[in-house]
């Protein structure tokens, strides 16, 4: 394997999560034609990745154990932090300083973890 193309995850409400993805963090719906499922972009078409009506079930199941997806981001740190405390998104610790630069990290409505990183130049 030389390269991770695709991810999706399932979510326990679709419709809550399209518009938290949307509204608040900013990604653009690509294809919504199936109804079991959204696809979102950003960047052009950078960063893809969609969230999917549950394969199974799904009852007293704890999502997002162990998940992180990680985004680069162009815009500072700071401004994003702001942005998304201003939204009331749900934002882990503070801002974060890594090897690879900046971080914040924010939890969807399932508990996924989104990381956010401004790279170090």
């Amino acid at each position: 394997m030389r390269q991770l193309r695709f991810a999706s995850f399932q979510v326990k409400e679709l419709e809550t999560s399209k518009a938290f993805y949307v509204s608040k963090l900013g990604f653009e719906i690509e294809d919504s034609k199936n109804p079991e499922a959204c696809l979102f972009k950003s960047n052009k078409g950078e960063a893809m990745f969609a969230i999917r009506k549950p394969l199974s079930n799904l009852d007293n199941k704890e999502l997002g154990m162990g998940i992180s997806l990680w985004f680069a981001t162009d815009e500072k740190i700071e401004k994003l932090y702001a942005k998304l405390v201003e939204k009331e998104v749900v934002v882990l610790g503070g801002i974060n300083e890594t090897p690879f630069g900046k971080t914040i990290i924010v939890e969807d409505p399932d508990g996924y973890k989104l990381t956010f990183l401004e790279s170090k130049n």
